[in-house]
């Protein structure tokens, strides 16, 4: 796996050994970061079920300012951990955080209306590839209920998912926008209505 483009462009990333996840493939990922490029520049990104960081580090070779790395399994924050280093990345441009994707976008959202640490300010950029059989809808659900508290002004949530798994066209606040399909992924483009 390496960096598509940008400042880390043709870098190698380490994989986890074994087949427990599913990388996002180079094309797949071309295709997202051709529709996300304009929003890119200086903003902050979120990674959840971040996997090897190749998404959240794709974003950050391409301008974005910040990200957030979210995983539930402790080897997989180690392997970004190490990812990032292996590139030199400055710690101050990254977060890196332990939890279930639900779990951590509760906790991030009870923190609406207080006062927000560098890591919890609102992202111009979610991006959520979680396992294939997973419960894509309780992400959703919590996207579209906080959307102010997790999301900026004009912010988009970006989920990869199975082409033949089903997501609804709105939750709460947001509504789908674009659907693009790569062999069996598919894309679905969420903006707040």
């Amino acid at each position: 796996m390496r960096v598509i483009a940008g400042q880390y462009r043709g870098r190698v990333l380490k994989n986890p050994q074994g087949m427990q996840t599913r990388p996002t493939a180079d094309r797949l990922r071309e295709t997202l970061f051709n529709v996300l490029a304009p929003r890119l520049g200086g903003a902050r990104f979120l990674d959840l079920c971040a996997g090897t960081g190749a998404v959240g580090i794709e974003a950050l070779s391409r301008g974005a300012s910040f990200v957030t790395f979210v995983d539930r399994v402790h080897k997989m924050c180690a392997l970004v951990e190490e990812n990032l280093d292996l590139l030199g990345v400055p710690e101050e441009m990254t977060e890196v955080v332990k939890s279930d994707a639900a779990e951590y976008l509760k906790r991030t959202s009870r923190n609406e209306g207080q006062e927000w640490r560098a890591g919890s300010e609102p992202w111009d950029v979610a991006y959520f590839d979680p396992p294939y059989a997973s419960d894509y809808l309780s992400v959703l659900r919590e996207f579209g209920a906080h959307t102010a508290a997790l999301l900026r002004d004009g912010g988009v949530l970006v989920i990869e998912h199975h082409h033949k798994n089903p997501l609804p066209e709105t939750a709460g606040r947001l509504r789908r926008w674009r659907v693009l399909k790569q062999g069996d992924s598919a894309l679905s483009f969420y903006e707040a209505a």
